[in-house]
């Protein structure tokens, strides 16, 4: 089947880098990969996928100009070879740079255009959609449709470790991301900007081999098209390859005593307990015996105007930070685009990213 792993922009590459080390080719494009995958290679990606968001299920492409054309374009897709006959299938969609921009009425008839397809093929007149669900979705940019089914369910951001959050919480993907961008090198990762703990706990998993799906359910576990039994056998696998023992120095601090205990409580929820060492602390007042450390994190923005001159303040601190640990690395995730000036320094490389709708840049040293 065709498919396509959705992404926040920039992380593109990275979610074909990752397909590629699952066996799969696939070829990025805005938005995410494309790529050609058996049943037990989708569950795989939902399984393994780090930084993407969704897998979806590309059912048919075609530039439509009006409503009529829509219609017939997704009544012309084979529905039946995805859909059973007890198909639960919400239709959500999204409209941009496109002659048709009703997002209500393109759901509305890519949804009466499947059930007149279905009626056809199953020869019935009514469909109680009592059984698993399969997640539509019609987008449309630049007149050209896209349909597709979602795989996933729950965005696979959503690893099941983290039931609360921060003031300034970043997405487990971004987090990812940042782990699979920042220098390579063994040794300590330390976040003194910890917060609840992300940033940690997807080094961790990283680190240990640890599948970011493991503990939680996608919707195509339901579907006749995905045989149980080997969904099953990849599952186990994946919890086989996990090794705790290879986290080695993943520790972190954070000056808000509240945060760090946030912090704690997802640690254990992420099956870390004891691998992963957090404690409250000023950043001023961390001074680490480790040689070579990497620093990874993502400090305030200061995107009030009111909490710039802190956020600067600490910018400096950073520096000094950076400055007292000999041969040390950091990386740095921002929307202050004074960070550099404030640091004193040129970072050595820069990437665009975004954190939620939030341009911002990776910084590192």
């Amino acid at each position: 089947m065709e498919c396509f792993a959705t992404a926040a922009f920039g992380l593109e590459g990275l979610v074909k880098r990752e397909l590629h080390h699952l066996g799969i080719e696939a070829k990025g494009e805005q938005g995410g990969a494309r790529f050609e995958a058996a049943p037990n290679q989708i569950f795989s990606a939902n399984l393994w996928l780090r930084t993407a968001d969704r897998v979806l299920i590309i059912v048919g492409e075609e530039k439509v100009t009006s409503f009529e054309e829509l219609f017939q374009f997704v009544q012309c897709l084979p529905w039946e070879q995805y859909l059973p006959r007890d198909a639960r299938f919400p239709v959500s969609g999204k409209c941009a740079r496109s002659q048709l921009m009703s997002v209500r009425d393109c759901q509305a008839i890519t949804k009466k255009a499947i059930v007149e397809r279905l009626k056809k093929k199953y020869h019935a007149q009514w469909f109680d959609e009592s059984g698993a669900e399969y997640p539509i979705d019609v987008s449309i940019h630049g007149d050209v449709a896209r349909l597709t089914i979602d795989t996933s369910g729950d965005a696979l951001n959503k690893r099941g470790y983290r039931t609360w959050n921060g003031e300034a919480p970043i997405r487990e993907t971004l987090a990812a991301a940042l782990v699979m961008l920042s220098p390579r090198q063994e040794g300590m990762l330390y976040d003194p900007c910890c917060g609840t703990g992300t940033l940690l706990i997807e080094a961790a998993y990283l680190r240990s081999h640890r599948a970011p799906g493991l503990t939680r359910s996608f919707a195509c576990e339901k579907w006749p098209l995905f045989p149980e039994k080997e969904l099953k056998a990849l599952r186990e696998d994946a919890a086989s390859r996990f090794d705790p023992s290879l986290i080695g120095a993943v520790c972190g601090s954070d000056i808000d005593g509240q945060a760090i205990a946030l912090c704690k409580k997802h640690i254990q929820q992420a099956g870390l307990a004891g691998r992963v060492t957090v404690n409250q602390k000023d950043l001023r007042d961390v001074h680490l015996d480790t040689p070579a450390p990497l620093f990874l994190l993502n400090p305030p923005y200061g995107e009030r105007l009111s909490d710039r001159k802190e956020c600067e303040k600490l910018y400096r601190d950073i520096r000094k930070l950076y400055d007292r640990h000999e041969n040390c690395r950091l990386g740095v995730i921002t929307a202050h685009t004074g960070f550099e000036r404030c640091f004193g320094k040129r970072a050595t490389q820069k990437r665009r990213l975004y954190n939620g709708r939030l341009e911002c840049e990776f910084l590192v040293y």
